[in-house]
């Protein structure tokens, strides 16, 4: 996966998802805490530096908060010094949406989980080799599998 492929999920559509995941929001509300539904249920973002996932390198699965699917590999993150979690490309391209965010007055890629329509966060085209993509993910939406 790289930039052009984002690129093209962006302005032609996602991957089909191999499941879904629908709940109300108040299902939401009573399964998350109220940062994880704010992060991941009304798009908001964690202030830089301070998600406990930022500085773990352990080796495992991140996995979405909401729905549990396995999202990234930890062989594939790596420190952006961004302040969040950072990864090259998620473990398959079906289970990343890849949304045109024009808020704040910047063009960004919003990513989403594609089973749960969950925030998770932005991809930006300046990550390292091979795929040279950032996926800046918040900690809130994320969960590492040991």
């Amino acid at each position: 996966m790289n930039w052009n492929d984002v690129i093209k999920y962006t302005n032609h559509g996602n991957a089909i998802p191999n499941r879904r995941v629908e709940k109300t929001n108040e299902q939401w509300r009573k399964e998350l805490t109220e940062e994880q539904y704010r992060i991941t249920r009304e798009k908001g973002t964690e202030r830089a530096h301070t998600g406990e996932l930022c500085s773990i390198f352990e080796t495992g699965k991140y996995s979405c908060i909401c729905c549990e699917t396995i999202l990234f590999d930890s062989s594939g993150k790596f420190n952006s010094s961004s302040g969040w979690p950072s990864f090259t490309e998620p473990v398959k391209e079906n289970v990343i949406n890849f949304i045109k965010d024009i808020s704040f007055g910047m063009v960004r890629v919003e990513t989403t989980c594609s089973i749960c329509d969950a925030h998770l966060g932005h991809v930006f085209p300046d990550g390292p080799a091979p795929s040279g993509l950032r996926f800046c993910i918040n900690s809130e939406a994320i969960r590492l599998n040991l």
